[in-house]
């Protein structure tokens, strides 16, 4: 079967890869890629945005299947696009429809989910220009810190954790009046949970799900967790602290019952959830819902599948996901991820890339790179994931490491103290 791949980051090189494994491809396109799904498929220059672009290319290259990357296109409506158009109708899209999708589009609405069904998470305030007064209210009536979210998308930069009481309302006024545009026309004030945060993800049809491997990632850009936010530095997979009972309370409380709640409001999804907790004194909380794989989650969440992706993407699309099991590599995996100096702030492009033909027991997964004249350039922030698998987490980390430092570009930099709190 041919299958078409939306994305550019280190999460599609790292579907792109899976995918090419699989017995059941004949090809796959990846829209529009970087330099490392070259090695998957074949990259094509069309924007995951671009639904009418992407319609056209599915019909004039017969291809049986479409999975989405990122969450944009999601909120936007991809999944839609080809549901209500009777050309498209019978290719499968791995990824919601818009209502679906809103559980990330708009935090307002994940909460007010989360609330009708009973699943546990903050306690949270919906403020705009209209209610602003009781919204203040109900930010004094937190202990700090004080939790700011921008309601719609604002790529991973609009949630602000403040200290003081002062300083959050004129943030709040600030995210009100634009700082994020109109992702901030609507701003969640959340009570904050203290705990550990881990990454669990599912893959359903709808009616059923298949629980894949969980991880935990590293947002700041500094050792120790310092520093500015960042899309992700690393990740690791298992997370130790997440036992078999921990598990089932996350089925029991939050997986089932979101799924429960889909079907019930007659919201249909197929694609993945990704369920973002905190582990509260041995309890799990929802911080936030995605609708897509984590990244850098995907590249220490997906080798260790070692089951047929593409075969369970197929069920996914027929509504047949009951019939599938998966089964999981038991070694841990790790991820480190390499970028250029000044992200997440300003940095520069182009830089070449010199990496080693052997690259040992890691897998390197590209995010920001593309070829220029035939060589590997930068081309992103996040520049590539190096993963590698260990016996213990300890082991994985090392071999992470080797590689990492084989790896050249101008200005590279990459956190030493991924997983270190897991092991001490």
């Amino acid at each position: 079967m041919k299958v078409l791949l939306l994305g550019s980051g280190g999460r599609e090189h790292a579907l792109a890869w899976k995918m090419s494994q699989s017995k059941l491809l004949e090809k796959l396109y990846i829209a529009p890629g970087n330099a490392g799904t070259q090695d998957a498929g074949e990259n094509i220059d069309l924007s995951p945005n671009d639904f009418e672009g992407a319609g056209k290319f599915c019909l004039e290259n017969n291809i049986s299947l479409v999975v989405v990357g990122p969450e944009e296109p999601l909120v936007k409506g991809f999944h839609d696009h080809f549901a209500e158009d009777p050309s498209l109708s019978h290719i499968p899209v791995i990824g919601p429809r818009k209502k679906g999708a809103m559980l990330e589009g708009s935090k307002n609405f994940a909460n007010r989910f989360m609330e009708r069904h009973g699943i546990p998470t903050a306690a949270s305030f919906a403020v705009t220009r209209e209610n602003i007064s009781e919204g203040i209210r109900f930010l004094r009536s937190q202990s700090p810190p004080y939790v700011l979210k921008a309601d719609g998308l604002a790529a991973g930069k609009g949630v602000l954790i403040l200290d003081d009481a002062g300083v959050a309302e004129k943030e709040l006024q600030s995210m009100l009046e634009g700082k994020f545009g109109k992702a901030g026309e609507t701003v969640v004030i959340e009570e904050f949970l203290k705990g550990v945060e881990l990454s669990v993800f599912v893959l359903t049809d709808g009616e059923s799900y298949l629980l894949l491997p969980e991880a935990k990632d590293y947002k700041r850009i500094g050792e120790g967790d310092t520093g500015l936010n960042t899309g992700g530095m690393g990740s690791v997979s298992p997370v130790p602290f997440a036992g078999m009972q921990f598990m089932e309370k996350v089925e029991k409380q939050i997986i089932q019952p979101t799924i429960i709640g889909l079907r019930e409001e007659s919201i249909p999804y197929s694609g993945f959830i990704f369920f973002g907790l905190m582990n509260v004194a041995g309890n799990p909380y929802v911080v936030e819902y995605n609708v897509r794989m984590g990244d850098p989650e995907a590249e220490a969440v997906i080798p260790r599948i070692k089951t047929d992706l593409l075969e369970l993407f197929v069920a996914v699309g027929n509504s047949r996901l009951k019939e599938k099991t998966i089964s999981i590599e038991e070694r841990y995996l790790a991820s480190v991820m390499l970028v250029s100096e000044g992200y997440p702030g300003k940095y520069r492009k182009g830089l070449p890339v010199s990496k080693p033909e052997d690259t040992g027991e890691s897998i390197i997964f590209h995010a920001g790179t593309k070829y220029d004249n035939g060589k590997i350039v930068t081309n992103g922030g996040r520049v590539m994931a190096v993963s590698s698998f260990g016996n213990t987490l300890k082991e994985a980390l090392e071999e992470c490491y080797k590689t990492a430092g084989k790896i050249d570009f101008e200005g590279k930099y990459f956190r030493r103290d991924i997983g270190r709190d897991l092991m001490d």
